[in-house]
């Protein structure tokens, strides 16, 4: 565990909160991270943090999104904070429940079979990561809340592909947990991370 495995993992979380939010507020998303995002939940078995996210040009747009959330000087966001912390709110709860554990774990393996035929992003493998949120984690009394433009969210296509990143961004959380990662390095260990981030970048 060091801070450097956590920041990555962190910047896996902060990625799929800002990918939420472009689809929320434009309807659109860059196919590259999002793609990257969803391939993070599939690696259930990864011997590191680099191999769960791949390259690390594939967390671009998370480790940018870190910077800005985190660094000083710079406009924060804080539809990305509260999805962020929503995120860690769902791990804590999750990691608590075996039963809801062991359903995620069977239903992202039946997800990773089918990917031998279908592209991560063809829509009915979206739309199974999107049921299995619903099924599981949006089962809990507490819920992250999306913002943005009805005619957006109203889309199914949309609704699935939120889901599905909502999934990944809590993956990452349970994988920044496991790195050692806890809210108070968000307060106390801000630069250190930012700094970790602009390296990686």
């Amino acid at each position: 565990m060091s801070i450097e495995n956590s920041t990555i993992a962190l910047a896996g979380m902060y990625q799929s909160a800002k990918l939420v939010r472009d689809i929320a507020r434009q309807g659109l998303i860059d196919q590259e991270p999002f793609e990257a995002s969803l391939n993070s939940i599939l690696k259930i078995d990864a011997s590191s943090v680099e191999d769960v996210y791949g390259e690390s040009v594939a967390l671009k747009l998370g480790l940018q999104t870190l910077c800005k959330q985190l660094g000083t000087g710079t406009k924060r966001t804080l539809e990305i904070t509260h999805y962020v912390l929503g995120m860690m709110i769902l791990e804590r709860k999750l990691i608590k429940n075996n039963e809801m554990l062991d359903k995620i774990q069977s239903g992202v393996e039946a997800i990773k079979a089918k990917t031998e035929t279908l592209a991560l992003s063809d829509p009915e493998i979206i739309k199974d990561l999107a049921t299995l949120y619903t099924e599981t984690l949006s089962q809990f009394n507490f819920r992250i809340k999306v913002n943005g433009e009805r005619r957006f969210l109203d889309n199914p296509n949309n609704a699935d592909k939120v889901r599905a990143l909502l999934l990944a961004g809590i993956r990452s959380g349970v994988l920044w947990r496991q790195m050692g990662g806890h809210r108070l390095q968000l307060i106390f260990s801000r630069k250190k991370m930012v700094k970790i981030a602009q390296a990686y970048l």
